[in-house]
């Protein structure tokens, strides 16, 4: 990108170490005026000083917003109605987030009249492809910049020398071992150790939740939900952050959230990743309780086909398409009798469902029982059996009954041993 083309540009900016020397390559590099924008979407993510670092390293201004609320209200709990894990395990923190940064990049460079805005994402990971699609979707007109991915190009030593070479202000701690992202629904850690998928995760991966097997006695908490969002925990309304932070603290101690994934990133390779999601894990199980109270068994069929199609389009990135767009309304108007109480037992890292009850309930107990009171019309049982079966006697009688003769197809095949280790290979002769 030729210099003259930007004049003012909105840089997503964390405050540590990569985007502190970006305002400064920025200016340099391009010749333009850097505003910074620091959005709080809880979890620790708003670092100390953030402003005042922020102008220090060369920002003609710096916004600091509070996000967290609209974090929750229009990212999370839709998110959580839909039941939506990518690949069935990861709860999609650092994901849902992106969408809502790059939302206020975008609302801050229309503000400030900038021509571009900037990021700090590498060229190898999903959140680039989340900031530069959603940036473009929302506004055509503006230019994305991203530094680590091309141009600058500096090694962490190089970073802290160029920082101390201008006068920036940088946060100077111990280097991690990992890369490490955190918002208040989820803490995610990569790289380092974690890239070998046979090794255990150390201790030292894990920040928010103790041990499963140090977790204290095993305890309850009753939650209620109202349209598929939760409300209130022991009885008590309140306010969403405020709900998910008293969850992330009592799931935390009881060792809940950990998540162990190998997942499919978006550009075409696998990843390792540890998750800690202690409230999320809590209120999907709690979630998925009160709908197979309340809903039909063919809702929660489809259901399950719209909650991966949402997990997928979120980690993509696509989360202002018109299909995803599509799918929330039809999530939302599904949602309007899941309402009720789940009660979950905090249990040495396990949330375990130990009773649900809602006055939208399609549970009736006179038809469930065995028991004296049962109003189950048995006898019709035999007529319903006798259509429901058709179907199939007419294809068995015609084609013959699948798997009623055994041939070769159906002989188990050892497996392959040639690319295994020779410790392996020993065992399975054994």
């Amino acid at each position: 990108m030729k210099k003259t083309e930007m004049k003012r540009v909105v840089l997503a900016y964390s405050g540590g170490l990569d985007t502190s020397v970006a305002v400064a390559w920025l200016r340099e590099q391009h010749d333009v005026e850097v505003v910074t924008l620091t959005v709080d979407v809880g979890g620790g993510s708003l670092r100390e000083g953030v402003e005042r670092r922020a102008m220090s390293a060369g920002a003609s201004r710096a916004y600091v917003v509070d996000a967290r609320e609209r974090f929750v209200t229009d990212f999370v709990w839709p998110h959580l109605q839909a039941n939506a894990l990518y690949q069935g395990a990861y709860p999609l923190a650092t994901a849902l987030a992106r969408p809502l940064i790059a939302q206020l990049l975008v609302e801050v460079a229309q503000k400030e009249g900038a021509d571009a805005v900037a990021h700090g994402c590498t060229g190898k990971g999903n959140d680039q492809v989340r900031f530069d699609v959603a940036v473009h979707a929302l506004d055509p007109g503006l230019d994305v910049v991203a530094p680590m991915r091309v141009g600058m190009g500096l090694t962490r030593d190089q970073e802290i020398d160029y920082a101390a070479e201008r006068g920036i202000e940088i946060p100077i701690t111990k280097a991690s071992p990992y890369s490490i992202d955190v918002n208040l629904w989820g803490r995610s850690c990569e790289t380092g150790v974690l890239e070998d998928p046979w090794l255990a995760a150390p201790p030292d991966a894990y920040e928010w939740t103790v041990a499963p097997s140090d977790a204290p006695e095993p305890v309850e908490v009753t939650i209620t939900f109202e349209g598929g969002t939760p409300v209130a925990l022991d009885g008590e309304f309140l306010p969403p952050v405020h709900l998910v932070d008293r969850l992330h603290s009592l799931g935390g101690a009881h060792g809940i959230g950990r998540v162990d994934h190998v997942e499919d990133r978006l550009v075409g390779i696998k990843s390792r990743e540890i998750y800690e999601a202690p409230a999320a894990t809590i209120l999907h199980t709690a979630h998925r309780a009160l709908e197979g109270l309340t809903l039909s068994k063919d809702t929660l069929r489809f259901n399950r086909l719209v909650a991966d199609e949402h997990a997928r389009l979120t980690y993509d990135g696509l989360w202002f398409s018109a299909l995803h767009r599509d799918l929330r309304g039809y999530v939302a108007s599904s949602q309007r009798v899941v309402s009720g109480e789940v009660r979950i037992r905090l249990d040495h890292g396990a949330a375990v469902v130990a009773g649900r009850r809602s006055p939208l309930s399609l549970y009736d107990r006179n038809l469930a029982t065995y028991d004296e009171g049962d109003a189950f019309d048995h006898a019709s049982a035999v007529g319903f059996i006798e259509i429901f079966g058709l179907p199939l006697r007419v294809e068995a009688a015609r084609h013959g009954a699948v798997g009623k003769h055994h041939g070769a197809a159906w002989a188990w095949t050892p497996p392959l041993l040639a690319n295994m280790p020779a410790s392996v290979k020993d065992r399975e002769a054994t």
